[in-house]
């Protein structure tokens, strides 16, 4: 069925590249029909005999291992799942940030929150921050525009700042992304967002997914603070605001007492 519908989409889309061709007056209607039909077509992407599903992803966890190497996710900073189907080795490292798609099970937790089944998993990339070299930063760590977007996985959790964040692609060149400490002597909460591009042609807009490790910062005691983001976007410098505590169990997430800045973040 999926195969069959693909096909007709395919031969609606053939059939507007001839009528471009042929009939220049139709030209303008018969673009804008191309780009109702693609996004669809691009959803059946599989003609195999098992049934495509497409990966919705509904956790961002934290991969986490026993004394006695028994797997978990830490799904935020109280709650922790058991994957009752990957518990077979230790093929992940300890700290791996990951998107997933799950469900709870009706099966022994060991102890956990919940026992769950995983139907996917996809690896974050996941990295320590970097000291501020000053003046060398642009040169060191790049001066490349972003955009911060205001999404559900650009968050503060489980000692993790992750962003999903959008730039320009040619999906030729690899881009560096760092988060910078100590760029504020007289605030250490305060971190830099830092985008290399190396030159990389401006094809199309993609986005991203990073998870940065706070666990460098100094211990907030239990305390609540404000983790100061700094970044460049293409319409210039910009900043925004996030509840942090090293400990807490409430997490990150953007408070409302934070909307006043979280203009900031694009859609």
């Amino acid at each position: 069925m999926v195969c069959e519908i693909r096909e007709l989409l395919w031969h609606k889309i053939c059939f507007c590249f001839r009528r471009i061709k042929y009939y220049n007056a139709m030209k303008t209607k018969t673009f804008l029909l191309l780009l109702v039909l693609l996004p669809v077509a691009m959803i059946f992407t599989s003609c195999e005999k098992d049934r495509y599903v497409s990966p919705l992803y509904n956790g961002l966890v934290t991969i986490r291992y026993t004394e006695s190497e028994v797997l978990y996710f830490q799904l935020d900073d109280v709650r922790t799942l058991y994957p009752v189907n990957m518990n077979t080795g230790k093929f992940w490292n300890e700290g791996q940030r990951a998107l997933v798609n799950f469900y709870v099970v009706d099966e022994d937790d060991k102890g956990f929150t919940d026992a769950v089944y995983v139907n996917w998993i996809k690896p974050v990339l996941t990295k320590m921050t970097v000291e501020s070299k000053g003046v060398e930063n642009d040169v060191v760590y790049g001066k490349d525009p972003v955009e911060i977007v205001r999404d559900w996985v650009t968050v503060v959790e489980d000692g993790y700042l992750t962003l999903r964040f959008r730039t320009y692609w040619s999906g030729g060149v690899t881009h560096t992304v760092n988060l910078l400490t100590g760029v504020n002597p007289n605030n250490p909460y305060e971190v830099e967002f830092r985008h290399n591009d190396y030159g990389d042609y401006n094809y199309y807009v993609g986005d991203g997914l990073v998870s940065f490790d706070l666990s460098k910062l100094p211990d907030t005691e239990g305390k609540t603070v404000k983790l100061i983001l700094k970044w460049i976007s293409f319409s210039g410098p910009k900043s925004v605001v996030f509840d942090y505590c090293t400990s807490k169990a409430s997490g990150g997430r953007l408070s409302v007492e934070d909307l006043r800045i979280v203009d900031e973040l694009v859609e």
